[in-house]
């Protein structure tokens, strides 16, 4: 369509594409008092009204008649621009609802390969439902225009690179606190099989409520195949590419230092400790290069404790924040947390270190209501251990399946575990050792109850070498349960439930 020409040809425009309600397109131009002056002067006076954003008066005077709506939602303004897309502000009409509208730039529409992991990121991330992680509302492809967007939650705030930026540095306990909320979220996208591989600053955003949440998980992987090369022939790498290079050889350079496969969760866990360092000193813990060669060198990486060893005492960083930074950012993948889960509970028994809080015993016991998780196969044996337990005062959580214990283990620690290795047999055996030395490894208290039969005697000792472990060859009383989870969890002597 050509450009409007007149104020009247474009009130008929912004009129026809549903941008302004008509009674507003008349009272500007009777304001104007000429339907023959120049579009341009009624533009400008429906963005002095606010009736039209900056973005909309250019492609209206362009004489664009697509892109003002995307998936329903209607495109406001730029916001920021990326390697692969460029992400606006945006509503929805219907209900007023803000949103952040990322579109794939129309140079990548034609390579198949982007299309589908820009679309991939906008569907896991639909399945992602945290608060401290961006929701995604709305994945597709505009059929008017041919551009492919994804609808995210907007979020009124900043990012972390520019707050580190403009304070310099952040409160002990609000890094820890705001840490604690990044490691939250990337517990919650591990147990369904995520993980983030871009972890960063400004892919972590506040707002300004002082929540934090993160950004991005999936783009890593479209970054990555720029990162390595994997151009079409004969064509070079914009400036936006090398952005894109920039952020991910990080990563790149740490998996082939440490010889981990791609997406392993700890190389997540090693960068949210850097940024950790970061929002409490002010300064990286890495030196800051633009030289790709240097990212991809071990050393880069290997240095990384010496240096935290030798500046934590200079920038005055608290022993106990040391050594969880420290614990994070370990060269050796294996001496570093192992999931989230643990990093999270390590998280906040440094806070609670650090805080001096009254209860010197709440640091090691996992967070939330008493929750007791049982292996049990036998229906009539279920339902008296939940029956009993629930009234000592737990949540009784129960399955058939002993790995499952472990799995939830990770994503919510809880405070007892009950394996009847008569009915599980050796896997369930094999499950309670990997959850008693996930609770020894995130420093947490754990009653671990295993019920072992009469031809499974020769497992007693491995099972009590354990942390925490409560065996027993022969079966127990209730009373006698009752007894030894009062002996193991404080918090049970207090309760009205636990009454013989």
């Amino acid at each position: 369509m050509s450009e409007p020409v007149d104020a009247g040809g474009m009130a008929e425009l912004i009129s026809k594409l549903g941008l302004v309600d008509e009674f507003s397109v008349r009272e500007c131009l009777f304001e104007i008092e000429d339907k023959k002056a120049s579009a341009d002067t009624l533009v400008k006076l429906m963005q002095r009204r606010g009736l039209l954003t900056p973005l909309q008066g250019s492609k209206l005077l362009k004489g664009d008649t697509a892109g003002y709506f995307l998936g329903g939602y209607r495109v406001l303004y730029k916001i920021s621009s990326g390697t692969f897309g460029r992400v606006y502000r945006g509503d929805d009409p219907r209900s007023g609802q803000i949103v952040a509208i990322k579109v794939l730039r129309n140079k990548w529409t034609e390579n198949q390969q982007k299309v589908d992991l820009f679309l991939r990121e906008g569907r896991v991330g639909m399945t992602l439902q945290h608060p401290n992680i961006v929701q995604i509302l709305n994945v597709n492809q505009d059929q008017k225009t041919g551009q492919y967007f994804i609808v995210m939650d907007f979020i009124e705030g900043d990012n972390l690179r520019n707050l580190i930026t403009i304070r310099g540095n952040l409160e002990l306990d609000e890094s820890l606190r705001m840490m604690e909320e990044c490691a939250s979220g990337l517990a919650y996208a591990w147990t369904r099989g995520l993980t983030h591989r871009d972890i960063k600053p400004s892919n972590i955003l506040v707002s300004t409520d002082k929540s934090t949440k993160l950004v991005d998980f999936g783009l890593a992987e479209m970054t990555t195949v720029v990162a390595t090369g994997q151009m079409e022939v004969g064509r070079t790498m914009d400036k936006d590419e090398d952005v894109a290079v920039d952020r991910t050889l990080d990563y790149a350079g740490l998996e082939k230092a440490t010889n981990v496969p791609k997406g392993d969760v700890r190389s997540d866990i090693y960068f949210l400790g850097h940024v950790l360092y970061e929002m409490i000193t002010g300064e990286p813990l890495m030196p800051v290069t633009r030289d790709k060669n240097v990212k991809m060198q071990p050393r880069r990486y290997m240095d990384v404790e010496a240096t935290l060893a030798k500046r934590g005492p200079v920038v005055d960083l608290h022993p106990a924040a040391q050594r969880l930074v420290g614990k994070a950012v370990a060269f050796e993948p294996h001496q570093r947390y192992q999931t989230p889960a643990a990093f999270l509970e390590a998280i906040k028994a440094t806070r609670a270190e650090i805080t001096g809080q009254t209860d010197p015993d709440a640091a090691r016991r996992a967070s939330g209501p008493l929750a007791i998780y049982v292996v049990e196969d036998n229906q009539k044996l279920q339902d008296v251990f939940r029956e009993r337990f629930k009234h000592m005062g737990f949540r009784v959580l129960i399955s058939r399946d002993s790995e499952q214990a472990h799995r939830r283990y990770l994503q919510a620690p809880y405070h007892a575990l009950l394996v009847d290795c008569r009915t599980a047999g050796r896997d369930g055996l094999e499950a309670f050792k990997r959850v008693t030395k996930e609770a020894s490894g995130m420093r947490l208290d754990l009653a671990a109850i295993l019920f072992l039969g009469d031809d499974q005697h020769a497992w007693a000792d491995e099972a009590r070498a354990l942390p925490g472990a409560i065996v027993f060859t022969s079966d127990p009383t209730m009373k006698q349960l009752t007894r030894e989870l009062r002996e193991a969890i404080p918090e049970l002597r207090k309760h009205k439930g636990t009454e013989e």
